[in-house]
Protein backbone atom coordinates (compact mmCIF):
# COMPACT_ATOMS: atom_id res chain seq x y z
CA UNK A 1 0.00 0.00 0.00
CA UNK A 2 1.38 3.41 -0.92
CA UNK A 3 1.70 6.13 1.70
CA UNK A 4 -1.14 8.01 0.03
CA UNK A 5 -3.45 5.01 0.10
CA UNK A 6 -2.47 4.24 3.69
CA UNK A 7 -3.20 7.83 4.65
CA UNK A 8 -6.64 7.65 3.06
CA UNK A 9 -7.35 4.42 4.91
CA UNK A 10 -6.44 6.06 8.22
CA UNK A 11 -8.68 9.01 7.47
CA UNK A 12 -11.53 6.65 6.64
CA UNK A 13 -10.92 4.94 10.00
CA UNK A 14 -11.56 8.23 11.79
CA UNK A 15 -7.99 9.38 12.47
CA UNK A 16 -7.49 13.15 12.28
CA UNK A 17 -5.58 14.36 9.21
CA UNK A 18 -2.94 16.08 11.33
CA UNK A 19 -2.16 12.84 13.12
CA UNK A 20 -2.05 10.97 9.82
CA UNK A 21 0.44 13.43 8.36
CA UNK A 22 2.57 13.14 11.49
CA UNK A 23 2.51 9.34 11.33
CA UNK A 24 3.67 9.32 7.70
CA UNK A 25 6.45 11.74 8.56
CA UNK A 26 7.63 9.53 11.42
CA UNK A 27 7.54 6.41 9.23
CA UNK A 28 9.97 8.01 6.80
CA UNK A 29 12.31 9.15 9.56
CA UNK A 30 12.57 5.80 11.36
CA UNK A 31 13.21 3.70 8.24
CA UNK A 32 17.00 3.40 8.85
CA UNK A 33 16.42 2.22 12.43
CA UNK A 34 13.80 -0.36 11.49
CA UNK A 35 16.20 -1.76 8.89
CA UNK A 36 18.64 -2.48 11.70
CA UNK A 37 15.87 -4.31 13.56
CA UNK A 38 15.23 -6.41 10.49
CA UNK A 39 18.88 -7.50 10.44
CA UNK A 40 18.59 -8.70 14.05
CA UNK A 41 15.37 -10.54 13.25
CA UNK A 42 17.02 -12.48 10.45
CA UNK A 43 19.93 -13.60 12.60
CA UNK A 44 17.58 -14.75 15.34
CA UNK A 45 15.36 -16.59 12.87
CA UNK A 46 18.40 -18.54 11.67
CA UNK A 47 19.34 -19.35 15.28
CA UNK A 48 15.83 -20.58 16.15
CA UNK A 49 15.53 -22.72 13.02
CA UNK A 50 18.91 -24.28 13.74
CA UNK A 51 17.64 -25.07 17.23
CA UNK A 52 14.60 -26.86 15.80
CA UNK A 53 16.79 -28.87 13.46
CA UNK A 54 19.19 -29.83 16.24
CA UNK A 55 16.30 -30.93 18.49
CA UNK A 56 14.74 -33.04 15.73
CA UNK A 57 11.26 -31.65 16.33
CA UNK A 58 8.42 -33.70 14.83
CA UNK A 59 4.65 -33.31 14.96
CA UNK A 60 4.61 -36.17 17.46
CA UNK A 61 6.11 -33.75 19.99
CA UNK A 62 3.02 -31.54 19.80
CA UNK A 63 0.76 -34.16 21.40
CA UNK A 64 -0.86 -34.19 24.82
CA UNK A 65 0.21 -36.12 27.90
CA UNK A 66 -1.75 -37.17 30.97
CA UNK A 67 -1.35 -38.26 34.56
CA UNK A 68 2.22 -38.05 35.80
CA UNK A 69 3.53 -37.31 32.34
CA UNK A 70 6.28 -39.92 32.52
CA UNK A 71 8.28 -40.10 29.30
CA UNK A 72 6.64 -36.99 27.82
CA UNK A 73 8.81 -36.51 24.74
CA UNK A 74 7.11 -33.24 23.81
CA UNK A 75 8.02 -31.76 27.18
CA UNK A 76 11.60 -33.03 27.08
CA UNK A 77 12.24 -31.90 23.52
CA UNK A 78 10.81 -28.45 24.24
CA UNK A 79 13.20 -28.15 27.18
CA UNK A 80 16.16 -29.08 24.97
CA UNK A 81 15.03 -26.67 22.27
CA UNK A 82 14.88 -23.72 24.70
CA UNK A 83 18.24 -24.69 26.15
CA UNK A 84 19.78 -24.65 22.66
CA UNK A 85 18.19 -21.38 21.51
CA UNK A 86 19.08 -19.51 24.72
CA UNK A 87 22.57 -21.05 25.01
CA UNK A 88 22.05 -22.96 28.26
CA UNK A 89 22.79 -26.50 29.41
CA UNK A 90 19.24 -27.29 30.51
CA UNK A 91 15.79 -25.73 30.59
CA UNK A 92 12.48 -25.97 32.40
CA UNK A 93 9.63 -24.85 30.11
CA UNK A 94 6.17 -25.42 31.56
CA UNK A 95 2.61 -24.19 31.01
CA UNK A 96 2.11 -24.51 34.77
CA UNK A 97 4.54 -21.64 35.41
CA UNK A 98 1.92 -18.91 35.54
CA UNK A 99 4.05 -15.81 34.90
CA UNK A 100 7.54 -14.41 34.68
CA UNK A 101 7.30 -13.54 38.37
CA UNK A 102 6.50 -17.19 39.14
CA UNK A 103 9.51 -18.35 37.10
CA UNK A 104 11.80 -15.98 39.00
CA UNK A 105 10.30 -17.05 42.33
CA UNK A 106 11.05 -20.69 41.49
CA UNK A 107 14.67 -19.76 40.80
CA UNK A 108 15.09 -17.81 44.02
CA UNK A 109 13.33 -20.38 46.22
CA UNK A 110 15.15 -23.28 44.57
CA UNK A 111 18.62 -21.78 44.84
CA UNK A 112 18.57 -19.91 48.16
CA UNK A 113 18.62 -21.40 51.65
CA UNK A 114 18.24 -19.81 55.11
CA UNK A 115 21.30 -17.77 56.03
CA UNK A 116 22.26 -17.16 52.42
CA UNK A 117 21.98 -13.71 50.91
CA UNK A 118 20.12 -12.46 47.86
CA UNK A 119 21.41 -9.23 46.34
CA UNK A 120 18.88 -7.46 44.12
CA UNK A 121 20.49 -4.94 41.81
CA UNK A 122 18.80 -1.84 40.46
CA UNK A 123 15.09 -1.14 40.25
CA UNK A 124 12.92 -4.26 40.12
CA UNK A 125 9.23 -4.91 39.53
CA UNK A 126 6.98 -4.46 42.58
CA UNK A 127 6.05 -8.15 42.36
CA UNK A 128 9.68 -9.19 42.88
CA UNK A 129 9.94 -6.98 45.95
CA UNK A 130 7.12 -9.00 47.51
CA UNK A 131 8.83 -12.30 46.73
CA UNK A 132 11.98 -11.01 48.40
CA UNK A 133 10.01 -9.64 51.34
CA UNK A 134 11.08 -6.03 51.39
CA UNK A 135 8.11 -5.20 53.60
CA UNK A 136 8.00 -8.46 55.51
CA UNK A 137 5.35 -10.24 53.45
CA UNK A 138 4.27 -13.65 54.70
CA UNK A 139 5.84 -16.48 52.71
CA UNK A 140 8.60 -14.26 51.36
CA UNK A 141 12.29 -15.15 51.22
CA UNK A 142 13.05 -12.79 54.07
CA UNK A 143 10.47 -14.51 56.29
CA UNK A 144 12.13 -17.85 55.47
CA UNK A 145 15.51 -16.76 56.74
CA UNK A 146 17.11 -15.54 53.52
CA UNK A 147 19.01 -12.29 53.83
CA UNK A 148 17.99 -9.71 51.22
CA UNK A 149 19.75 -6.53 50.15
CA UNK A 150 18.98 -3.96 47.45
CA UNK A 151 21.73 -1.95 45.75
CA UNK A 152 21.77 0.31 42.67
CA UNK A 153 23.85 -0.91 39.75
CA UNK A 154 26.25 2.03 39.92
CA UNK A 155 27.15 1.26 43.53
CA UNK A 156 27.87 -2.38 42.76
CA UNK A 157 30.03 -1.51 39.76
CA UNK A 158 31.92 1.15 41.69
CA UNK A 159 32.96 -1.22 44.48
CA UNK A 160 31.98 -4.85 43.82
CA UNK A 161 34.25 -6.03 46.65
CA UNK A 162 32.08 -4.16 49.11
CA UNK A 163 28.79 -5.14 47.47
CA UNK A 164 29.51 -8.89 47.53
CA UNK A 165 30.13 -10.51 50.92
CA UNK A 166 30.77 -14.12 52.06
CA UNK A 167 27.03 -14.73 52.59
CA UNK A 168 26.04 -13.60 49.10
CA UNK A 169 24.71 -16.63 47.24
CA UNK A 170 22.71 -15.12 44.39
CA UNK A 171 22.69 -11.82 42.54
CA UNK A 172 19.55 -10.98 40.57
CA UNK A 173 19.25 -8.31 37.94
CA UNK A 174 16.40 -7.20 35.71
CA UNK A 175 17.11 -6.81 32.00
CA UNK A 176 14.15 -4.59 31.14
CA UNK A 177 13.29 -1.18 32.52
CA UNK A 178 10.07 -2.22 34.28
CA UNK A 179 8.52 0.92 35.76
CA UNK A 180 11.89 2.65 36.17
CA UNK A 181 12.56 6.09 34.74
CA UNK A 182 15.88 4.91 33.30
CA UNK A 183 16.14 2.29 30.59
CA UNK A 184 17.06 -1.36 31.12
CA UNK A 185 20.46 -2.99 30.83
CA UNK A 186 22.31 -3.75 27.63
CA UNK A 187 23.92 -7.15 27.22
CA UNK A 188 27.33 -5.50 27.51
CA UNK A 189 26.33 -3.95 30.84
CA UNK A 190 25.07 -7.32 32.04
CA UNK A 191 28.35 -8.91 30.98
CA UNK A 192 30.41 -6.25 32.78
CA UNK A 193 28.37 -6.73 35.95
CA UNK A 194 28.81 -10.50 35.84
CA UNK A 195 32.57 -10.24 35.38
CA UNK A 196 32.85 -7.83 38.32
CA UNK A 197 30.73 -10.01 40.59
CA UNK A 198 32.48 -13.27 39.61
CA UNK A 199 35.88 -11.69 40.23
CA UNK A 200 34.87 -11.20 43.86
CA UNK A 201 32.70 -14.27 44.40
CA UNK A 202 33.24 -16.93 41.75
CA UNK A 203 30.52 -19.18 43.20
CA UNK A 204 27.84 -16.50 43.33
CA UNK A 205 24.93 -17.35 41.02
CA UNK A 206 23.88 -14.64 38.55
CA UNK A 207 20.16 -14.66 37.72
CA UNK A 208 18.80 -12.43 34.95
CA UNK A 209 15.11 -11.61 34.68
CA UNK A 210 14.94 -11.84 30.89
CA UNK A 211 11.31 -10.70 30.49
CA UNK A 212 10.72 -8.39 27.51
CA UNK A 213 14.34 -8.81 26.34
CA UNK A 214 14.35 -12.09 24.43
CA UNK A 215 15.40 -11.77 20.76
CA UNK A 216 15.84 -8.00 21.02
CA UNK A 217 19.54 -8.60 20.41
CA UNK A 218 21.39 -11.42 18.64
CA UNK A 219 22.71 -12.81 21.94
CA UNK A 220 21.13 -13.66 25.29
CA UNK A 221 22.38 -13.15 28.88
CA UNK A 222 23.70 -16.72 29.27
CA UNK A 223 26.14 -15.92 26.48
CA UNK A 224 27.37 -13.00 28.59
CA UNK A 225 28.13 -15.23 31.58
CA UNK A 226 24.81 -15.38 33.43
CA UNK A 227 24.07 -18.66 35.24
CA UNK A 228 20.27 -18.66 34.94
CA UNK A 229 17.65 -16.70 33.01
CA UNK A 230 13.90 -16.75 33.46
CA UNK A 231 10.88 -15.30 31.73
CA UNK A 232 7.28 -15.59 30.61
CA UNK A 233 5.91 -17.33 27.52
CA UNK A 234 3.15 -14.74 27.07
CA UNK A 235 5.92 -12.25 26.41
CA UNK A 236 8.63 -12.47 23.73
CA UNK A 237 9.46 -16.19 23.44
CA UNK A 238 5.83 -17.26 23.11
CA UNK A 239 5.55 -15.48 19.77
CA UNK A 240 2.01 -14.33 20.54
CA UNK A 241 0.76 -17.94 20.36
CA UNK A 242 1.71 -19.58 23.65
CA UNK A 243 -1.45 -19.50 25.81
CA UNK A 244 0.53 -19.21 29.05
CA UNK A 245 3.56 -20.57 30.83
CA UNK A 246 7.10 -19.64 31.68
CA UNK A 247 10.67 -20.82 31.14
CA UNK A 248 13.95 -21.10 33.03
CA UNK A 249 17.26 -21.84 31.27
CA UNK A 250 20.76 -22.18 32.66
CA UNK A 251 23.39 -24.49 34.12
CA UNK A 252 22.21 -28.05 34.49
CA UNK A 253 22.87 -28.37 38.24
CA UNK A 254 20.90 -25.19 38.90
CA UNK A 255 17.95 -26.21 36.74
CA UNK A 256 17.92 -29.53 38.62
CA UNK A 257 17.59 -27.73 41.96
CA UNK A 258 14.94 -25.39 40.59
CA UNK A 259 13.06 -28.41 39.27
CA UNK A 260 12.91 -29.83 42.81
CA UNK A 261 11.21 -26.62 43.90
CA UNK A 262 8.91 -26.70 40.88
CA UNK A 263 7.52 -30.13 41.85
CA UNK A 264 9.20 -31.84 44.81
CA UNK A 265 12.66 -33.14 45.77
CA UNK A 266 13.15 -36.48 44.11
CA UNK A 267 10.58 -35.74 41.40
CA UNK A 268 11.98 -32.60 39.81
CA UNK A 269 11.52 -31.76 36.16
CA UNK A 270 10.89 -35.29 34.86
CA UNK A 271 7.24 -35.30 35.79
CA UNK A 272 4.16 -33.27 34.94
CA UNK A 273 1.62 -33.70 32.16
CA UNK A 274 0.19 -31.25 29.66
CA UNK A 275 -3.25 -32.46 28.49
CA UNK A 276 -3.51 -29.52 26.05
CA UNK A 277 -0.40 -30.42 24.03
CA UNK A 278 2.62 -28.39 23.01
CA UNK A 279 2.12 -27.18 19.44
CA UNK A 280 1.50 -23.54 20.34
CA UNK A 281 4.66 -23.43 22.45
CA UNK A 282 6.81 -24.78 19.62
CA UNK A 283 5.14 -22.66 16.97
CA UNK A 284 5.27 -19.57 19.17
CA UNK A 285 9.02 -19.91 19.70
CA UNK A 286 9.50 -20.45 15.98
CA UNK A 287 7.72 -17.16 15.19
CA UNK A 288 9.09 -15.23 18.17
CA UNK A 289 12.05 -13.48 16.47
CA UNK A 290 9.76 -12.10 13.76
CA UNK A 291 7.03 -10.95 16.16
CA UNK A 292 9.56 -9.40 18.54
CA UNK A 293 10.94 -7.48 15.56
CA UNK A 294 7.46 -6.20 14.75
CA UNK A 295 6.99 -5.11 18.36
CA UNK A 296 10.33 -3.27 18.25
CA UNK A 297 9.34 -1.46 15.06
CA UNK A 298 6.10 -0.44 16.73
CA UNK A 299 8.00 0.88 19.76
CA UNK A 300 10.36 2.85 17.54
CA UNK A 301 7.36 4.42 15.79
CA UNK A 302 5.78 5.27 19.15
CA UNK A 303 8.96 7.00 20.31
CA UNK A 304 9.13 9.20 17.22
CA UNK A 305 5.40 9.88 17.14
CA UNK A 306 4.92 10.91 20.77
CA UNK A 307 8.17 12.88 20.76
CA UNK A 308 6.83 14.98 17.89
CA UNK A 309 3.63 15.51 19.87
CA UNK A 310 5.74 17.10 22.60
CA UNK A 311 5.94 14.29 25.16
CA UNK A 312 9.04 12.95 26.84
CA UNK A 313 9.83 9.44 25.59
CA UNK A 314 12.30 6.79 26.69
CA UNK A 315 14.14 5.37 24.90
CA UNK A 316 14.46 7.80 22.01
CA UNK A 317 13.50 6.60 18.56
CA UNK A 318 17.09 6.09 17.43
CA UNK A 319 18.39 4.64 20.71
CA UNK A 320 19.60 1.09 21.09
CA UNK A 321 16.80 -1.13 22.41
CA UNK A 322 17.25 -3.50 25.35
CA UNK A 323 13.60 -4.58 25.55
CA UNK A 324 10.28 -4.07 23.75
CA UNK A 325 9.02 -1.44 26.22
CA UNK A 326 8.44 2.17 25.24
CA UNK A 327 7.78 4.74 27.95
CA UNK A 328 5.81 7.92 27.26
CA UNK A 329 5.52 10.52 30.01
CA UNK A 330 2.02 11.97 29.66
CA UNK A 331 2.17 14.33 32.63
CA UNK A 332 -1.46 14.26 33.70
CA UNK A 333 -3.99 11.75 34.95
CA UNK A 334 -6.40 12.92 32.24
CA UNK A 335 -3.83 12.29 29.54
CA UNK A 336 -3.01 8.82 30.86
CA UNK A 337 -6.68 7.86 31.09
CA UNK A 338 -7.38 9.08 27.55
CA UNK A 339 -4.30 7.31 26.17
CA UNK A 340 -5.28 3.94 27.64
CA UNK A 341 -8.91 4.28 26.60
CA UNK A 342 -7.95 5.24 23.06
CA UNK A 343 -5.57 2.30 22.79
CA UNK A 344 -8.26 -0.04 24.09
CA UNK A 345 -10.76 1.27 21.54
CA UNK A 346 -8.34 0.35 18.76
CA UNK A 347 -7.63 -3.18 19.99
CA UNK A 348 -8.96 -6.31 18.27
CA UNK A 349 -10.38 -7.81 21.48
CA UNK A 350 -12.48 -6.07 24.16
CA UNK A 351 -12.45 -2.81 22.23
CA UNK A 352 -15.60 -1.71 24.06
CA UNK A 353 -14.05 -2.15 27.49
CA UNK A 354 -13.18 1.07 29.34
CA UNK A 355 -9.89 0.97 31.30
CA UNK A 356 -9.92 2.29 34.86
CA UNK A 357 -7.14 2.42 37.46
CA UNK A 358 -7.37 -0.26 40.17
CA UNK A 359 -5.32 -2.23 42.65
CA UNK A 360 -3.87 -5.42 41.19
CA UNK A 361 -2.17 -8.37 42.91
CA UNK A 362 1.51 -7.73 43.54
CA UNK A 363 1.40 -3.92 43.20
CA UNK A 364 1.57 -1.22 45.87
CA UNK A 365 -0.30 1.47 43.94
CA UNK A 366 -3.25 1.56 41.57
CA UNK A 367 -2.40 0.56 38.00
CA UNK A 368 -4.25 1.24 34.77
CA UNK A 369 -3.96 -1.20 31.90
CA UNK A 370 -5.10 -1.28 28.28
CA UNK A 371 -4.91 -4.76 26.78
CA UNK A 372 -7.22 -5.86 24.01
CA UNK A 373 -5.25 -9.05 23.55
CA UNK A 374 -6.06 -12.57 22.38
CA UNK A 375 -4.02 -13.98 25.29
CA UNK A 376 -5.01 -12.45 28.61
CA UNK A 377 -2.07 -10.32 29.72
CA UNK A 378 -0.15 -11.24 26.57
CA UNK A 379 2.56 -8.58 26.65
CA UNK A 380 3.90 -9.40 23.20
CA UNK A 381 0.57 -8.20 21.88
CA UNK A 382 0.00 -4.46 21.96
CA UNK A 383 -0.79 -3.37 25.49
CA UNK A 384 -0.02 -0.58 27.92
CA UNK A 385 0.07 -0.19 31.65
CA UNK A 386 1.03 2.53 34.08
CA UNK A 387 1.17 3.23 37.81
CA UNK A 388 -1.58 5.72 38.64
CA UNK A 389 0.77 8.38 39.97
CA UNK A 390 2.82 11.35 38.70
CA UNK A 391 4.41 11.81 36.21
CA UNK A 392 1.74 9.50 34.70
CA UNK A 393 4.14 7.58 32.48
CA UNK A 394 2.60 4.89 30.31
CA UNK A 395 4.61 1.81 29.38
CA UNK A 396 3.77 0.45 25.95
CA UNK A 397 4.82 -3.01 24.91
CA UNK A 398 4.25 -5.43 22.11
CA UNK A 399 2.43 -5.48 18.82
CA UNK A 400 1.93 -8.62 16.74
CA UNK A 401 2.67 -6.42 13.75
CA UNK A 402 4.23 -2.99 13.45
CA UNK A 403 1.12 -1.79 11.63
CA UNK A 404 -1.22 -2.80 14.43
CA UNK A 405 1.09 -1.09 16.93
CA UNK A 406 1.03 2.07 14.84
CA UNK A 407 -2.77 2.01 14.64
CA UNK A 408 -3.00 1.58 18.40
CA UNK A 409 -0.81 4.62 18.98
CA UNK A 410 -2.87 6.65 16.55
CA UNK A 411 -6.02 5.55 18.36
CA UNK A 412 -4.57 6.71 21.68
CA UNK A 413 -3.61 10.06 20.17
CA UNK A 414 -7.05 10.46 18.59
CA UNK A 415 -8.71 9.99 21.98
CA UNK A 416 -6.41 12.60 23.52
CA UNK A 417 -7.07 14.95 20.61
CA UNK A 418 -10.83 14.70 21.06
CA UNK A 419 -10.44 15.50 24.75
CA UNK A 420 -8.30 18.57 24.02
CA UNK A 421 -5.14 17.05 25.45
CA UNK A 422 -2.75 17.58 22.51
CA UNK A 423 -1.96 21.30 22.48
CA UNK A 424 1.82 20.94 22.26
CA UNK A 425 2.17 21.19 18.50
CA UNK A 426 -1.12 22.84 17.67
CA UNK A 427 -3.03 19.59 17.73
CA UNK A 428 -6.29 19.68 19.68
CA UNK A 429 -7.19 22.06 22.48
Amino acid sequence: MSNQAYGHALLAAGIDARLVDLALEVEDEIAPVTRQVEATVRQNEIKVLQGFLAAGVTDFHFGESTGYGYGDLGRGTLDRLFATVFAGESALVRPQIVSGTHAIALCLEGLLEPGGELLLIGPVYPTLEKIAGRHGQAGSLARRGVKVRWLPLAEVMQDPGRAINPDTRLVAVQRSRGYAAAGGMTLEEIGDLIRQVKAVGSRVVLLVDNCYGEFVDVKEPLEMGADVIAGSLIKNPGGGLAPGGGYIVGRDELIERIGWRYTAPGLGRDIGANPAGYRLFYQGLFLAPRVVGEALKGAIFAAGFWDKLGFRVSPAGDARRVDIIQAVELGTAEGLLAFCRGLQKHSPVNSRFVPEPEMLPGYETEVIMAAGTFIQGGSLELSADAPWQPPYTVYLQGGLSAMYAELGNLGAAQEMLERGLLPQVGVGG
